[in-house]
């Protein structure tokens, strides 16, 4: 550009060319084509150098901080993408710099972005419900949590449909019920009870329609929840399923997220296992929340408890069982028994609900609801498990036929009963 302006100002100062031509040819006004011929006479061809040409911007960053990035990143930061290398430089090193400058310096110095971004296909956005508590989504991410050579882990997670908060995480060694209980606990314990929430077709949250039916259901013609399922209806909370994981794109982002901006942070704290990471989450979740929710329009939906329920009696499982001849219930090795049923009423082969807490204990209660008896938590923590549902069976009505056992039906059956196989097929 300079040597340009040379040659066109060489041309006016040997009359070659009008002011007016020279301003038109170099996007000037007159007025500075003057100025610059008045130099040119002046100092010669030097006039039209910058006067900053060389000297280093005062804003410039310095040499040594840019090394410092470098060396953090291949080392301390290893494996953080630049928005939380960002982030931790100014939270820990006290770099404060922008996530620009911070790339500008990793690209320099040769190192990628540890983030592989696939192209996308076409799908049309789903607009942010209006309020918080209005929709919650569920679901549950299995990862190397504690790094490429830990452990497989799964992080089950809520988060709001509209601002995007976290509203509830816990990890477990996989998917279960009980993991999705101490969510909901929290989620209930944190923002109160949401209208909707929303998660994919795992067998934890519904029961396909290729299941065989039970007994009990075909008579009662309805099929019987799973126990996320009854907790929900207790609650009044609509279940809403997605058919893919698009569908749910905001937890499915979520998941994203942690698994880059989580693992590093459960490295660089040196966690390698579930409980510490656990016990990690309450400080980190309100940072994340922090960072990316948003604030939404309306007010927000949650809605309280019910009147008569606690989130210990909602996060259980709950079971129908027949009590024995001595008022008695048995649990594996736990045996409770029961009080008197008035003055000397028994509780004899009549229907009770039993619930296990996610302590280990156990309670009965009546069909009223009130408690009869609660056992004590055990010493070590057991692994709470959903226990298959069975009712006792219907007076004159056969179980369902098994795959693999031979079946005839009777006169008096409404299904086939078993007969036990002999080396005759008609036994």
């Amino acid at each position: 550009m300079d040597q340009g302006r040379g040659a066109v100002l060489a041309r006016v100062v040997k009359g070659q060319l009008e002011v007016s031509e020279a301003a038109l040819v170099l996007g000037l006004s007159e007025r500075s084509i003057r100025r610059l011929r008045a130099r040119v006479v002046a100092t010669g061809a030097a006039a039209l150098v910058h006067g900053n040409t060389g000297r280093q911007p005062a804003h410039s960053l310095d040499p040594a901080i840019a090394r410092q990035v470098v060396a953090l990143a291949r080392s301390t930061y290893a494996g953080c993408n630049d928005s939380h290398l960002t982030e931790l430089l100014a939270e820990r090193e006290g770099i404060t710099l922008s996530r620009a400058s911070v790339q500008r310096i990793l690209r320099a110095a040769g190192i990628a972005s540890p983030r592989h971004h696939r192209p996308t296909r076409y799908r049309s956005r789903r607009e942010r419900r209006a309020a918080a508590g209005m929709l919650i989504q569920l679901d549950g991410s299995r990862h190397r949590w504690f790094g490429p050579r830990g452990p497989f882990a799964t992080l089950l997670g809520a988060i709001d449909d509209a601002t995007g908060e976290v509203v509830g995480a816990i990890f477990r060694e996989q998917e279960d019920i009980a993991g999705y209980f101490s969510v909901l606990g929290q989620l209930l314990e944190r923002g109160g009870v949401p209208l909707a929430v929303y998660s994919d077709r795992h067998s934890i949250f519904w029961r396909s329609d290729r299941e065989r039916e039970s007994v009990e259901e075909e008579l009662a013609g309805s099929r019987e929840p799973t126990q996320l399922g009854r907790a929900f209806a207790e609650l009044d909370i609509e279940l809403i399923y997605a058919h893919s994981p698009q569908a749910k794109g905001r937890v499915e982002r979520l998941w994203g997220t942690f698994q880059d901006r989580l693992v590093s942070e459960l490295r660089l704290a040196e966690i390698t296992a579930l409980d510490a990471a656990n016990a990690f989450l309450p400080t980190y979740l309100p940072r994340h929340n922090t960072r990316f929710a948003v604030a939404a329009s309306d007010a927000p939906a949650w809605r309280v408890l019910p009147i008569g329920r606690s989130i210990s009696s909602i996060c259980c499982f709950k079971y129908s069982r027949l009590v024995s001849a001595d008022n008695t219930l048995r649990f594996g090795p736990l045996l409770l028994q029961l009080p008197p049923r008035g003055a000397f009423g028994s509780w004899a082969s009549q229907r009770v609900e039993c619930r296990q807490y996610l302590d280990g204990s156990w309670s009965v209660h009546a069909p009223g609801g009130r408690e009869l008896a609660r056992s004590a938590i055990p010493a070590t923590q057991p692994l709470v498990r959903a226990a298959a549902y069975q009712r006792a069976p219907v007076a004159g009505v056969a179980p369902l036929p098994r795959r693999g056992e031979t079946w005839r039906r009777t006169q008096n059956d409404l299904f086939k009963r078993k007969l036990p196989r002999t080396g005759s097929r008609n036994g």
